[in-house]
């Protein structure tokens, strides 16, 4: 490193599209530094992914007990302060661990809020400058907020999931990743909840007569769709909320959850000062995640990108820039096949192709009705269907689940969709019986 920098990199976040390359490259000898105003981890673990998945596995309980019926004795419910309580029991140690490893593999962190001065140096908090030969900004995404009057009286993600008391009606403005499962949560839970959709599609970008399968499922269970809503203003009066929409249409609630997506986290980093390109999408990269100035790189959801903004997208930009730093590499950005999955109950999950693509092309899509298959009815699913897509060559490259397992079986293929297995290959694989992934490549 020379002498007039105080790192060879420079990270501004502490998610994972920070840590999980950062840390082995302060392993590897490389002078790191990772800048964080708020909790290292960012998102993921300490108010997104970790934190929901706790909160819906009582959900994912609950359900299935329900579909088993008198198997059980008793009603079961979910005490929704203790599962918030456990929730925290999960997610606050993540922080210190995390920063741990990153600390004791020889990392810096500095805690406070980054602002460029010029191309290798920020400012931290208006006081510390920090001067690095590369800098990668990796800030993720933050909620978006409505504009319309009476905005302020709404909340986000991170709030719901530290309500104390689950509200008897609540509102939720979105049908993203978000609305629908935050919707599946709260209703089971035993709120009374109506989701207002901003066009008539909820998660547009997945198989949607599987959407409107979940969705038909969530009004059994008195969830309320309004498609179209054009939601206008909310109102206070007293304890009470009041939703305006439609053509002069009402609705009164005790919580509103502004679930209308969440937008790259920008604020104040100073690009305009120094160039960095960047829409409303986030910022703009090559193929080695550079920006348009030489030495500043973006990992995560950040950036302006094609892939997925999750998790396992972020984790592997980080692992690539690792590489690229630590000189393992100097090739250009190869993205393996970046699933997704919606934790609604059931869920939906995706990987590879979508059918659309595959009417295009011509390829063959096979639909199989789960809910006849034994397995699935260990735990009476009646919601259980799957698509395969194969190209001409009998190679599966895309698959779309909708089932309380549907997570477990994309994980169980993607193999066969990453490494385009022939039938002989996948044949040669023996998976642990009786398991959903043995079940799942059974059926390749």
């Amino acid at each position: 490193m020379s002498t007039k920098y105080d790192f060879d990199v420079l990270y501004i976040g502490a998610g994972h599209g920070t840590f999980d390359g950062a840390i082995p490259l302060a392993a590897s000898g490389v002078s790191v530094g990772v800048i964080e105003s708020g909790l290292i981890g960012g998102t993921c673990p300490n108010r997104g992914c970790n934190a929901k998945i706790t909160l819906d596995e009582p959900v994912k309980i609950s359900r299935e007990a329900k579909r088993l019926g008198n198997i059980f004795d008793g009603n079961l419910s979910i005490n929704w302060t203790k599962n918030v309580e456990h929730k925290q029991e999960i997610i606050d140690p993540l922080p210190d661990m995390l920063g741990g490893g990153l600390e004791s593999n020889g990392a810096t962190i500095i805690k406070g809020h980054a602002q460029f001065k010029d191309d290798h140096t920020v400012v931290v908090d208006g006081t510390k400058e920090v001067i690095a030969d590369k800098i990668v900004i990796s800030t993720g995404l933050k909620p978006h907020r409505l504009d319309i009057p009476g905005s302020d009286l709404a909340h986000d993600s991170e709030e719901f999931m530290n309500l104390k008391k689950m509200p008897a009606r609540v509102v939720i403005v979105g049908s993203g990743y978000i609305g629908m499962e935050f919707a599946t949560i709260a209703s089971e839970v035993g709120a009374k909840v109506t989701v207002l959709l901003h066009s008539d599609k909820a998660l547009r970008k997945f198989y949607q007569p599987y959407v409107e399968d979940i969705i038909a499922d969530l009004k059994k269970r008195g969830v309320t769709f309004v498609k179209n809503a054009n939601v206008q203003s909310f109102e206070r009066k007293d304890d009470t909320f009041t939703v305006n929409y439609g053509d002069s249409q009402t609705l009164t609630t005790d919580w509103i959850l502004d679930a209308t997506g969440r937008i790259p986290n920008l604020d104040s980093l100073g690009l305009e000062k120094i160039g960095v390109k960047y829409d409303k999408s986030g910022i703009f990269v090559n193929d080695h995640l550079q920006t348009n100035i030489i030495n500043i790189y973006a990992s995560g959801d950040v950036i302006s990108s094609d892939q997925p903004k999750v998790t396992p997208a972020a984790a592997f930009e980080s692992l690539y820039l690792m590489k690229l730093f630590s000189g393992k590499t100097d090739a250009a950005i190869e993205f393996p096949v970046i699933p997704s999955v919606v934790f609604t109950s059931p869920r939906i999950a995706k990987a590879g192709i979508s059918v659309e693509e595959a009417k295009e092309k011509g390829y063959q899509i096979t639909e199989l009705d789960q809910s006849k298959n034994w397995y699935y009815g260990v735990d009476k699913e009646t919601l259980a269907k799957s698509i395969q897509i194969h190209d001409p060559d009998g190679h599966l490259v895309g698959v779309t689940e909708v089932s309380d397992q549907a997570q477990d079986v994309i994980n169980a293929l993607l193999p066969a969709i990453q490494l385009k297995l022939n039938r002989d290959q996948v044949e040669s694989i023996v998976g642990l019986f009786p398991t959903i992934g043995f079940d799942a490549w059974s059926r390749v």
